[in-house]
C-alpha cells in the first residue's frame, strides 16, 4: 500500500515522508491546492527522495478555465516537467462538467515524460464511468477520487468498480477523509492499492501507515 501525502510546504513534505508517505502531492496554499512556486518545488525536491507530484491549478473554484487561465496552466506544466518532479496533477472540465479532452491532451503532451494524475475534478463529472473511460483513453496514470461521493468510504462501491474497470491500466487513488480508523475498510472493500491524505499534521500519515501495517 502506498500513502500519498497532500502537503503545502517543503517542511510538511519532509515530515510526511518520515511518517510513512511513499509519494508527495505538492500544492500551493488555497482551498483544494493550487500551483506551488518554483522555489517550493525545488526545495521540496532537495529534501525528499520519494516521488513528488506537483499540483497545477491556477485558482480556487471550479475546473472550467478561461483561455488565459489555461495558458497559465500549460506554462506551469512545462515548468514542472523541467523541475525534476516525478509527476504533475491537473484536471480540466468543460462548462457541462465533462472532461475537456482537447485541453487534457494538450497538458498531457506538455507534461511528457512525467506521470500524469487527474485530481478530484474527476468527482465533479456527471458520469463517473464515462469520465474514467476518457482518462484511460488519454493514458492518464493516476486518478484521485472519492468515488463521486463526499468521502472515500461513502464512495467505496464506486471505487471498487473503478478499480475493476481500470484493469491495472490506471491507478485509482482513494482520497476523501481517509483516516486510520477507516483505511482498512476502504482498502478491503475497494481493492485500491493507494490512498491519499492531507499531511498538515504528519501524525495523520503515521497513524495511516500504522493501520495499514497492522
Amino acid at each position: 500500500m502506498l500513502i500519498e501525502a497532500y502537503v503545502t510546504s517543503p517542511a510538511e513534505a519532509e515530515a510526511a515522508v518520515s511518517a510513512g508517505a511513499g509519494r508527495i502531492e505538492l500544492c500551493g496554499p488555497g482551498e483544494g491546492g493550487l500551483t506551488p512556486s518554483a522555489d517550493v518545488i525545488a526545495q521540496t525536491l532537495r529534501l525528499v527522495t520519494v516521488p513528488v507530484h506537483v499540483m497545477v491549478r491556477p485558482r480556487e473554484g471550479d475546473f472550467h478555465y478561461t483561455d488565459a487561465e489555461f495558458a497559465t496552466m500549460r506554462a506551469s506544466v512545462e515548468a514542472v516537467s523541467r523541475s525534476g518532479a516525478a509527476g504533475v496533477v491537473f484536471g480540466v472540465l468543460r462548462a457541462d462538467g465533462t472532461l475537456d479532452i482537447a485541453r487534457m491532451q494538450e497538458l498531457i503532451a506538455a507534461a511528457w515524460p512525467l506521470k500524469v494524475a487527474c485530481h478530484r475534478a474527476f468527482d465533479s463529472t456527471p458520469d463517473a464511468d464515462a469520465a474514467l473511460d476518457v482518462l484511460l483513453a488519454l493514458g492518464v496514470d493516476v486518478v484521485l477520487t472519492s468515488g463521486h461521493a463526499p468521502t472515500a468510504l461513502a464512495g467505496v462501491d464506486t471505487l471498487s468498480r473503478h478499480v475493476r474497470r481500470a484493469g491495472g491500466k490506471l491507478t485509482v487513488l482513494a482520497g476523501g477523509s481517509v483516516r486510520a480508523e477507516n483505511v482498512r475498510e476502504i482498502v478491503a472493500r475497494s481493492g485500491v492499492g493507494e490512498v491519499h491524505a492531507r499531511a498538515t499534521d504528519p501524525a495523520v500519515i503515521a497513524r495511516l501507515a500504522a493501520a495499514l501495517r497492522d
